[in-house]
């Protein structure tokens, strides 16, 4: 048990970028759990019980500044449930080395994000029906993303509410914690009923990305950003290398090398 305690500084930190940025932690959990040799089912599970954790703790610091569209994070939070729910049946049957080689791309789209965050403009926009319909179908594939590896589907929620919705910025990330919420929640009983995690590891790591989350939506009223979002950014790429050399190693005839 002892040897396990340092999740909980994993979870902190995860859950302190996590909150500030909009993503969830599980962009720098995961990575960590598999560079150490953690099976995906276990990293991506374990991982979502930080995701949980964080987005309740985000979600309630949030909710007090009142920058939570809480009418529109319910409905796509809902529409994200069927998605966790085949994300994690499939993550069952993933190859550790095609589970490595498709996050590195969702890697580096996490990157692009995060660097080009301030660059995303709102603009205020009438919701149409086919947009509607877009928003249904973007929340059951960013669902699939949250639960296969084990992250938040910020990376959709937020550009699909700020560029699509005319949504600010302000207000997007914190909803996207209430999306998230009912993502992960859905995903972590699934990946229970599986028996994928490991629930010591995982109560770790939800400790520190609680506290991580409370912190975390606090620094974002103040904290100016960009210099975290160039670090997380190379952090992540470098991550993302890692991710695609490993997956070509333990696997090139895949590649057909």
């Amino acid at each position: 048990m002892i040897d396990q305690l340092w999740l909980i500084p994993l979870g902190f930190a995860a859950g302190m970028l996590g909150s500030m940025i909009g993503l969830g932690g599980g962009i720098i959990v995961v990575p960590v759990l598999t560079f150490l040799g953690f099976p995906p089912t276990v990293a991506a599970s374990n991982s979502l019980f930080a995701a949980l954790s964080n987005a309740i703790a985000s979600t309630v610091s949030y909710s007090k500044q009142k920058r939570i569209e809480f009418s529109l994070g319910l409905k796509l939070g809902l529409l994200s449930v069927p998605g966790t729910v085949l994300g994690a049946l499939v993550s069952t049957d993933a190859a550790p080395e095609i589970f490595q080689f498709l996050f590195g791309f969702v890697l580096i789209a996490s990157a692009a994000y995060i660097f080009l965050r301030r660059k995303i403009e709102s603009k205020e926009k009438t919701l149409s029906k086919q947009m509607m319909i877009f928003a249904v179908g973007a929340s059951f594939f960013a669902g699939i993303i949250s639960s296969f590896f084990g992250i938040g589907g910020g990376i959709i929620f937020v550009p699909l509410m700020v560029v699509g919705m005319g949504m600010a910025m302000k207000r997007a990330a914190p909803t996207s914690q209430l999306i998230l919420l009912f993502a992960s929640l859905s995903g972590v009983i699934v990946h229970s009923v599986l028996g994928h995690p490991d629930f010591l590891q995982a109560g770790f790591l939800a400790i520190g990305s609680f506290i991580g989350g409370l912190i975390g939506a606090r620094l974002s009223i103040d904290i100016k950003e960009r210099y975290l979002q160039i670090l997380v950014s190379v952090v992540i790429l470098i991550a993302a290398g890692k991710l695609f050399f490993d997956s070509m190693v333990d696997n090139s005839n895949f590649f057909g090398f």
